[in-house]
């Protein structure tokens, strides 16, 4: 069929839907070339007209055509409504599959809308005389044969992010313009609360809730005459408040607390263009789950400085979502349809008896009659237990920040109750669901949320009324009235871990209200921070309050865990799902939370996953639990037995019962803080080196160290000096030193004086932390060991005792081949690996946590001097081949015949390595330990299996390490036990 033919055929026609609908499609296929259902599939799995469907309102639909996987498709006859048709589909959708593509027609018009998740809506309209148009049959060919080729371009999150630009220059400037004596806080609330009503005014707008453009036309008519914007503003405002009309237009009654008032901000002609370009953005799909966000840092004064796009995505967020409140409730309903249907068969079997004998006949119909009543209202019962069990199940997020969690926590229970009243009605068939049943009743009251930010806090409830009725919409229902927006007391703004209580004056831990789960994102923060961050007073309370439950040393998000653990515990809540920082599975923060780990059982966990947090980039764990499982257990997206308070999979356990050993204290520190600019160029020392003698008789030597940072380690030397005035020198000791003294002075005294730690600006030419104890324990030795304390690799070096390490340094003050092999080893590689904190694809090695529970090889460890072992041929088996280790190490980075020695202007320093020409100077700058233990080559795997066989020899393993039998788990398994036998020796020990 050609376009003109079908055109002639179809403008004329008057045939109902019932009856054009199928020839009309048949004949459209013909024209753009394209099979019918029929002939392609004669069972309708996949491509068939009248696709049987459930109405989400109750009772049966179909949708006229249905092609998997490409569209749903809806007839209506002449001069009927379309967009009615169209909301039809959209209850139809979660039935249909869910596909890309709701088209809805009548013979005269065909309008196609998109229905990917994620993208801007978009709708293309064909008219009948559309079709000679190749381009337009182009178009509705691709409905069929193509759908992917009509997803939007644009997707929410980008018209978010725009719209999020243009808001915060205009936060900006309304704040900028505080009255002068007003309060900057108060000011500031001010701005935010009105920026929060322009915003939903623009959303409501575009999705019709205001008529006829209301908003943008106002901004129209103030962009001729400015000093008119407030006034428009306050009308509007007004309406909303309770209802009204501006002008001719009637406004629905909105309020909620949002339109409390008519108070609207005066607003320059700049601040009506920002407000006017932003209105023509289309803001009904808005994005929800990351509005907070970046809106935030539009309003609130203390996020200026993360104005970037950044934000946690929702697939990040539903991997606490999913678990804790998805998958329960999912197969909550799965168990919910299989008592349905045993009802369901019941009701079958009972409409299936058939009398023996005519006498028989009346009560054998009766008591069918009465088991099908029964069964069915059985089965009636049972669904609606269910969904009254989700119209009050509550989701508590007690840090909710700009409500990203419970955004997506209620779309997920709402898309819950969704799915199962169309299933409920599928099992029933052709029988009704009462409107109770079939309406939507989940609603903004299921989340509840806590948080100490009011900018935060007042977008958290925006974001959850605009994705309410946004839910709403996009699955055919209408939108609540009489009003609007639902009052959200339940999103509070106070503090989620202390209040006072003014009856009993005074401070107790924070009550959170009761709640079937608990997820969120609570606040990063280290415990070495608290009184800078929040203040030493609210530090004070907080430790006071929770003293005897939470350590001073753990970071602020296990206070989170501590409160949610408890109402686990007490049994107040059944789920939580909390992301933390990784650094919780480590030192200090892993003890306590291996204390806790006893009242929950962790069913799900990430340890390592990047995340956005306030604007920046950084790694986290994520930990689901319950007070017990009955499912599976997953670490890592891995079905695993366990999970341990490390988020490891041990069998022996988690590495948070790990304990020091006496043996091994004093030897392992970290490097010198410098806290200021002490470091200086090599060829700017040597000239201090160069000088004569200072007033007090002394040279510069005195105070002038090499300097090494975890790049001198990892790449090469860089050839940096620093002025160290040591731990104990007087300000005037220190000024006798003429040279580097004027250089402090100049460079850091006035930094320095401005330090609000006194120790640092009362003693500005020092170090800031100079660790008085490693420096004195490196002092008594000719060299000593260095290691990252961040690093992908574990890999140890000699430094010379005339350099100067760095605080991302770690020290381990032995000199002996001894030490350094058995550090090199894999058995401490291992350790440390697992034993260390996580930052990315890198480790952190802690003298506590690392260094001093590790288990050496009996009678080998550091406190044993060298003279003690001089005999003990595993002590000397390990020496030579560390040696023979670091000797072909030092050959490869540094060969012989490319590089000379250069004595220092003065002795006592290492001479410099020097290429000898610029050949040499092009190859060494490749040879660098990264690059080394990257590529790896044969000869250093060789040199570290000799190392290796060595070690396991000592401790007694080196059968078992050759022959394979030494995985990585036994290893760490057998150091652990190791670990754990001498922590009880040592306690007992100390007991006696």
């Amino acid at each position: 069929m050609n376009p003109t033919d079908f055109i002639r055929k179809w403008e004329k026609s008057t045939l109902k839907e019932s009856a054009a609908a199928q020839s009309h499609f048949n004949d459209l296929c013909d024209l753009l070339d394209e099979p019918k259902p029929t002939d392609v599939d004669q069972t309708g799995e996949t491509y068939c007209f009248e696709k049987g469907a459930t109405k989400s309102t109750g009772g049966n639909g179909f949708a006229d055509v249905w092609k998997k996987g490409c569209f749903g498709w809806e007839y209506k006859g002449p001069h009927k409504d379309l967009d009615r048709a169209h909301d039809q589909l959209l209850r139809y959708s979660v039935a249909l599959e869910n596909p890309p593509l709701l088209i809805v027609s009548d013979t005269k018009k065909i309008i196609i809308r998109t229905n990917w998740t994620n993208t801007i809506q978009e709708h293309h309209e064909i008219a009948l005389t559309d079709l000679v148009d190749a381009a337009k049959r182009d178009l509705l060919k691709a409905a069929f044969s193509n759908p992917e080729s009509l997803k939007p371009k644009r997707t929410r999150t980008q018209l978010t992010a725009d719209a999020a630009d243009e808001f915060s220059e205009l936060a900006q400037r309304l704040r900028a313009r505080r009255p002068k004596g007003e309060d900057e806080q108060d000011y500031a609330r001010k701005v935010a609360h009105f920026v929060n009503r322009l915003v939903f005014c623009m959303f409501a707008e575009d999705v019709g809730l205001l008529p006829n453009k209301m908003f943008q036309k106002a901004m129209e008519m103030a962009e001729r005459a400015p000093d008119k914007a407030q006034g428009f503003l306050q009308q509007l405002f007004a309406a909303m408040k309770d209802g009204g009309a501006v002008g001719f237009e009637e406004v629905p009654w909105f309020n909620g607390g949002l339109f409390d008032s008519d108070e609207a901000l005066p607003m320059d002609r700049d601040d009506v263009a920002l407000a006017l370009k932003a209105a023509k953005l289309d803001w009904q799909d808005i994005d929800p789950s990351i509005l907070g966000t970046l809106f935030q840092r539009g309003l609130d004064p203390s996020k200026r400085s993360q104005l970037g796009a950044h934000y946690t995505d929702r697939d990040k967020i539903m991997m606490i979502v999913n678990p804790v409140i998805v998958e329960p409730l999912t197969k909550e309903w799965e168990n919910t349809k299989t008592e349905i249907a045993a009802e369901l068969e019941k009701v079958k079997i009972a409409r299936a008896r058939v009398p023996k004998t005519q006498a028989e006949a009346k009560g054998v119909y009766a008591a069918a009659r009465r088991a099908e009543s029964q069964a069915d209202k059985k089965a009636r019962t049972t669904f609606a237990s269910f969904k009254e069990r989700l119209i009050n199940f509550r989701v508590l997020d007690p840090a909710c920040g700009s409500g990203n969690f419970l955004y997506l926590s209620l779309q997920a229970l709402k898309d819950i109750e969704h799915k199962a009243s169309i299933e409920f009605q599928q099992m029933l068939g052709d029988a009704e669901l009462p409107g109770d049943i079939a309406t939507p009743g989940v609603g903004p009251e299921a989340v509840k949320g806590i948080e100490i930010n009011p900018y935060a806090a007042e977008l958290a409830r925006v974001s959850i009324w605009i994705g309410e009725i946004q839910w709403m919409r996009r699955n055919g229902f209408s939108e609540g009235r009489n009003p609007i927006l639902r009052p959200l007391g339940n999103i509070e703004c106070r503090d989620a871990l202390i209040e006072f209580v003014s009856d009993a004056d005074e401070w107790r831990d924070a009550s959170w209200p009761d709640s079937d789960v608990i997820v969120g994102n609570p606040p990063f923060l280290g415990a070495n921070k608290f009184n800078r961050e929040i203040g030493p007073e609210e530090t004070q309370k907080i430790r006071a309050i929770f003293s005897g439950r939470v350590p001073t040393t753990v970071d602020l998000v296990a206070y989170w865990f501590e409160k949610s653990s408890k109402k686990i515990a007490e049994g107040m809540t059944k789920r939580f799902g909390l992301v933390c920082t990784s650094a919780l599975r480590t030192g200090n923060n892993l003890r306590y939370l291996n204390s806790i780990w006893s009242r929950f059982t962790a069913f799900e966990a990430w340890s390592d996953l990047p995340w956005t947090q306030e604007g920046a980039n950084v790694r986290v764990s994520i930990i689901c639990a319950s007070q017990s499982v009955t499912g599976k257990i997953s670490l890592d997206g891995i079905d695993v037995a366990k999970i341990n308070s490390d988020l490891t999979d041990f069998e022996f356990g988690g590495f948070a019962l790990a304990e020091p050993l006496k043996n091994n204290r004093g030897y392992s520190y970290q490097g010198s803080k410098k806290v200021g600019p002490f470091e200086v160029s090599g060829s700017q020392a040597r000239i201090w080196l160069d000088e004569p003698l200072n007033p007090n008789g002394r040279p510069n030597s005195d105070v002038l160290k090499r300097s090494w940072l975890t790049s001198d380690f990892k790449g090469r030397d860089r050839d940096v000096w620093i002025v160290d005035f040591g731990t104990s020198m007087s300000e005037d000791d220190a000024a006798l030193y003429v040279s580097p003294f004027a250089y402090v002075a100049q460079e850091i005294k006035e930094k320095r004086k401005k330090n609000a730690r006194q120790s640092r600006s009362r003693n500005w030419w020092k170090h800031g932390d100079p660790q008085p104890k490693m420096r004195a324990a490196i002092s008594k030795l000719d060299r000593y060991l260095v290691t990252p304390e961040v690093s992908a690799q574990r890999v140890f070096v000699w430094a010379n005792s005339r350099i100067l390490p760095d605080c991302k340094l770690m020290v381990i003050a032995k000199n002996d081949d001894l030490t350094f092999g058995i550090l090199q080893s894999k058995f401490h590689e291992l350790w440390s690996l697992y034993n260390g904190g996580v930052r990315g694809a890198s480790r952190t090695y802690t003298p506590l946590t690392t260094f001093e529970t590790f288990p050496f090889p009996e009678g080998l460890a550091p406190n044993i001097s060298p003279e003690q072992y001089k005999e003990d041929p595993r002590a000397t088996r390990i020496s030579e081949a560390a040696a023979r280790l670091n000797e072909l190490r030092e050959n490869w980075l540094n060969p012989p015949d490319m590089i000379k020695y250069v004595n220092e202007v003065v002795e006592g320093y290492p001479d410099r390595i020097l290429p000898v020409d610029e050949k040499a100077e092009k190859i060494l700058k490749r040879r660098t330990l990264t690059n080394l233990y990257n590529e790896r080559p044969a000869w250093l795997d060789n040199a570290h299996r000799t190392l290796d066989e060595a070690v396991a020899a000592a401790y007694g393993w080196e059968k078992d390490f050759k022959s394979g039998k030494l995985t990585d788990e036994e290893i760490l398994g057998r150091l652990f036990e190791l670990n754990q036998q001498r922590a009880r020796t040592q306690a007992t020990a100390g007991k006696s």
